[in-house]
């Protein structure tokens, strides 16, 4: 057998079975140290960290006991509560066998021994180690990755009083199991929101999956969100769970609901009301565990009205709505927002730049941003990239047509033709065409609508 890089400690008063154990063991691992005086523990504990420690049950000639063994196992467990211990004795004591191992003890090995058993033994406790170390390393890691994630709400960041408002319903709703539905315009962050929420949650330690409704097509519908059997269509070569049995336990985020076919949310309501669901082929029920956030950039209220969303499901998704603001309504948002983005693609990109000039935040908080946070992000990473000194000034930033707002006409645009071929193409880019939704926004009847399209080109 090949030599292990494992650290091995042994403890007992026996000399002759301490040279043997370490000439045998030697063979076998990269560090085998050991030691006759159990006093000194603390001390060989504080030199270094061991894979596996045998030690020794008695420490005094004629003592059967092992009241010594037993402390020394507390002591060495105190100090490094992951240690793994193998105690070792002459005497075949099972009932003190069963104590150590519910005292904290790896494992139980009688001497004399024989190699190929003590080997094995020992090979053991180096995997139990060596698994124990990889789950506490996993665990910090995803603990760091938490914390870091949390600065207060990793991008979603902010000081507007606005902003401020959308973190307290954070805090009031993320401890609940409550249904959520995030409302606001694209690149507003709607999705850091949801993830805010579930990592404040009784369920972070669980998944967070996220589906985009929109990108299902009918026909990946119930096999993407409720999974399927094998041979349950032509593709389908294997079992597979969907989103809804992947999230159980955690949270499941339906982003950009809105765009759900009306045909598909009869499905998707009965899954969330009964919940459980049935893969595509079976007919076993699986039960399942999640906790529902949704996501809109469209008026689902103006859906219901318009008949191309269901009422009933709206009711089941909105136990709290959280609106996410523009980010032109968060003007004081502007400038904390992009210091983050500059300290972020300053080192992505190895630039050592200071900060933005007083000119250049003004010229930021000028401009409307019609794309949000997601817009202004995109804009200072441009800037850096392209920037040659040690401050982004004006020219640093190349905002489209920065004077204007997001309607696309500057305020000294009073005509009003313009203004309402403008407002009604607005309305068809937020219903997604939908005549019927943006003559309601409108004010307008359907054939009053055609008739302006007609007349604008539109």
């Amino acid at each position: 057998m090949s030599i292990k890089n494992g650290r091995i400690l042994i403890i007992d008063d026996n000399e002759d079975l301490l040279f043997a154990a370490k000439l045998f063991l030697k063979q076998h691992f990269a560090v085998v140290q050991t030691e006759s005086s159990p006093e000194k523990i603390p001390s060989i504990l504080a030199a270094g960290k061991f894979d596996v420690i045998l030690l020794d049950m008695n420490f005094t000639e004629d003592v059967t006991s092992g009241h010594e063994g037993f402390f020394w196992l507390g002591r060495i467990l105190d100090l490094d509560p992951s240690a793994v211990v193998i105690l070792i004795t002459a005497f075949a004591d099972y009932d003190m066998a069963v104590r150590a191992i519910k005292e904290g003890a790896a494992d139980f090995i009688v001497k004399p021994w024989h190699n190929e058993k003590l080997l094995a033994t020992v090979s053991s406790a180096m995997a139990l180690s060596r698994t124990q170390r990889e789950v506490s390393d996993l665990r910090e890691t995803q603990k760091r990755l938490i914390d870091d994630l949390d600065q207060p709400f990793h991008d979603f960041i902010g000081r507007s009083e606005a902003i401020r408002h959308v973190f307290t319903l954070i805090d009031k709703v993320a401890a609940t199991d409550a249904n959520i539905l995030i409302t606001g315009a694209n690149g507003t962050g709607k999705e850091l929101v949801a993830r805010a929420i579930h990592r404040k949650s009784d369920r972070s330690a669980k998944p967070f999956v996220r589906v985009d409704m929109g990108a299902l097509t009918g026909t990946l519908f119930e096999s993407e969100l409720f999974g399927h059997v094998k041979g349950a269509f032509t593709d389908a070569r294997e079992d597979r769970p969907g989103r809804f049995e992947i999230a159980s336990g955690g949270t499941l985020f339906l982003d950009e609901i809105g765009n759900l076919p009306l045909d598909l949310q009869a499905k998707i309501l009965t899954a969330i009301q009964n919940r459980q669901v049935i893969r595509v082929g079976s007919n076993k029920i699986r039960e399942m565990d999640i906790r529902l956030i949704c996501a809109t950039n469209i008026s689902l209220p103006d859906m219901v009205r318009g008949g191309a969303f269901r009422q009933d499901l709206l009711y089941r998704i909105n136990t709290v709505e959280i609106n996410i603001p523009p980010l032109k309504n968060r003007i004081d948002d502007i400038e904390p927002l992009a210091a983050h983005f500059l300290e972020i693609y300053g080192r992505k990109y190895r630039k050592e730049i200071a900060r933005i000039s007083a000119a250049g935040l003004e010229k930021l908080k000028r401009y409307d941003w019609p794309g949000n946070v997601r817009e202004l992000q995109h804009s200072v990473e441009r800037a850096v990239i392209m920037a040659g000194g040690k401050i982004l000034q004006p020219e640093d930033f190349l905002l489209p047509r920065s004077e204007e707002n997001e309607n696309g006409f500057t305020m000294d645009n009073l005509n009003l033709e313009e203004m309402e071929k403008v407002v009604i193409r607005r309305a068809l880019e937020r219903f997604g065409g939908n005549i019927s939704l943006a003559a309601r926004q409108l004010g307008l009847s359907r054939a009053a609508l055609y008739r302006r399209l007609e007349r604008y080109g539109l």
